[in-house]
């Protein structure tokens, strides 16, 4: 659009004071000489009869011309002065009956401008005002008869100039609507993805946190009486640690770098890793069954990632809570669906079924992938973490 000057259409256009000067000059120099050129045509008689002869036009006379169309300098800051300013101007040279065909324009101009930056219905009022004015002040003393001359395209002219100025401002109003609605769109993205970086960080922390208290609280009872097997203890909490460094690097960089390509060497979370995730935990003191049932597969990456992190919440919960006992993982594919079950024989089913960040992780989780959850103790005793993920065979 800049390239064809119509720049002025864009939604990010704004006034430049110079831009306007350099503008108004031109249009002043135009309605100057197509002034001057009605008031000297080189056959008056193809015009004029002896009814309406060629009116002298003083010199002088083509002032009002001038400033009808300087003032359109102005026209952005000022408009509905710059309307009636050069509206005024016009009017008067009309008024004393010299040819006004082409010096109409101007207070057009101004209109249109008014147009483009007003609420219609007070965009129609000022045209019809001026509209009136002119035609008024025209046909007072008209050298071309009552009706002839300018007051035929007058109605015309400024209709132009109105419709020209309520498209414009429609446009650029529905240029900054869709402008806003993207920057809701990128500012609703951002804040999921907020929600899910705080998803990640409390499940790394949680797991990595409840492993490294349970074997501390463990090191400590057996430091006086087994000391051999404090070193287990100490082992578990050292590679807890280091696996939970590891996810929390991972997070931050993506942080850093949210610009830049992910590190293709760093494991991405999800079932892959279900195996070492049960060995964290059996080296917290929980031993851990995993079952698979099925035949499995490759599974959508929201799927993958938010299975993984239901069970790890869940045998984070059962670490933390559970007491002596165990826990059983069951993965179960079925042809359009993955089934997660994470069950446990402790006693800790009151205090692990809270609304707690972990507990409403697992459910924003689950619903974030399509997927529907149950969570509770069971009547045998336990607590059990049930899920389902829609995953069909040909989603993989």
């Amino acid at each position: 659009m800049k390239v064809l000057g119509l720049d002025w259409l864009s939604e990010d256009w704004q006034p430049s004071p110079v831009r306007d000067a350099i503008t108004a000059a031109i249009i002043t120099v135009i309605g100057f000489w197509a002034a001057y050129g009605e008031a000297h045509p080189p056959d008056p008689s193809q015009y004029f009869s002896a009814a309406h002869p060629l009116p002298h036009t003083p010199p002088a006379a083509f002032l009002l011309v001038i400033l009808a169309g300087a003032v359109l300098a102005w026209r952005h800051r000022y408009p509905r002065v710059v309307v009636s300013v050069s509206t005024a101007a016009i009017a008067a040279y009309s008024l004393a009956g010299w040819v006004n065909g082409s010096s109409l324009l101007l207070p057009a101009i101004a209109v249109g401008t008014l147009a483009a930056m007003v609420k219609p219905y007070q965009a129609v009022a000022w045209a019809a005002g001026v509209l009136v004015v002119l035609v008024v002040t025209t046909a007072a003393n008209n050298p071309l008869g009552t009706l002839g001359g300018g007051v035929e395209v007058l109605p015309a002219t400024m209709a132009v100039a109105l419709l020209a100025g309520i498209a414009v401002r429609s446009r650029r109003n529905d240029a900054r609507d869709r402008r806003e609605r993207a920057e809701q769109a990128a500012q609703r993205r951002l804040d999921e993805e907020r929600l899910r970086i705080a998803r990640e960080l409390h499940d790394v922390v949680a797991h990595t946190m409840a492993t490294i208290t349970v074997q501390a609280a463990a090191a400590s009872q057996l430091l006086a009486t087994e000391p051999e097997r404090t070193a287990e203890s100490l082992a578990a909490i050292r590679a807890a640690s280091k696996e939970g460094l590891r996810e929390l690097r991972a997070i931050l960089d993506v942080l850093r770098r949210s610009d830049e390509p992910a590190d293709p060497s760093a494991p991405v979370p999800g079932l892959a890793r279900l195996g070492a995730l049960a060995e964290g935990v059996r080296r917290a003191g929980l031993p851990v069954t995993v079952r698979v049932e099925g035949e499995p597969r490759p599974l959508p990456a929201i799927a993958d990632l938010a299975a993984f992190r239901v069970i790890q919440e869940a045998l984070t919960n059962a670490v933390r809570h559970a007491g002596p006992a165990t826990a059983t993982v069951t993965m179960t594919y079925g042809p359009d669906d993955l089934r997660v079950e994470v069950s446990d024989t402790g006693t800790g089913g009151t205090a692990a079924n809270g609304t707690g960040h972990g507990i409403r992780g697992m459910r924003e989780r689950a619903a974030a992938a399509g997927g529907a959850i149950e969570i509770g103790p069971m009547e045998s005793g336990g607590f059990r973490v049930a899920a389902r993920f829609p995953c069909a065979a040909d989603e993989a």
